[in-house]
C-alpha cells in the first residue's frame, strides 16, 4: 500500500492478505526521546561504555520503540485511522541499533467480520533480518 488512506478502511473493505508497512531510520535522538517519554533509562540504550560491555557490544534501541512502529502501520495505514488495538503479542528476535532502518509490516491473516475485528501478522525487519515477530488483534471502527 503506497499511500495512507484519508480515512480508515471499513470492515467490508478489508480482506485476508492485505498488507502495509512503515519504515524509518532509528536515531539515537529517537532512543533518547523514547527513554524520556517511557521512563526507561536502561543504560544499554543510553550509555555507550556500558552498552559496549554487554553481549550487544554497543547501544541498542528499546524493543518497544521498534514495536511502536507496528502501531504506526495499524493506525495510519491498515486498517488505518480509527483503529483500536485490542491485543498484541511480540517476540524480540534481534536488536535494533541507532542508524538501522527499521521496517514494520502488518498483514491481515484473519477476519472476524461479525465482531468488526481483524487479526494481523506483525513483523519488523532491519534489512532481511526479522527483529520483531508478533500478532495483533484490532477493532475496525470505520463504518
Amino acid at each position: 500500500m503506497a499511500d495512507q488512506p484519508a480515512r480508515g478502511y471499513t470492515i467490508d473493505e478489508l480482506s485476508v492478505g492485505m498488507t502495509a508497512s512503515y519504515a524509518r531510520v532509528v536515531t539515537q535522538e529517537d532512543v533518547e526521546a523514547f527513554a524520556e517519554v517511557s521512563g526507561d533509562h536502561n543504560p544499554v540504550h543510553l550509555d555507550e561504555a556500558f552498552a559496549k560491555a554487554t553481549r550487544f557490544k554497543g547501544l541498542i534501541a528499546h524493543g518497544m520503540l521498534g514495536a511502536s512502529f507496528i502501531s504506526t502501520v495499524l493506525a495510519s495505514k491498515l486498517p488505518g485511522p480509527g483503529t483500536i488495538y485490542l491485543g498484541q503479542n511480540l517476540s524480540f528476535k534481534a536488536p535494533v541499533r541507532p542508524g538501522d532502518k527499521l521496517e514494520a509490516r502488518a498483514t491481515i491473516t484473519e477476519m472476524k467480520r461479525e465482531r468488526k475485528q481483524v487479526v494481523l501478522k506483525t513483523q519488523c525487519y532491519v534489512g532481511d533480518a526479522l527483529v520483531i515477530d508478533g500478532e495483533a488483534t484490532v477493532l475496525v471502527t470505520q463504518t
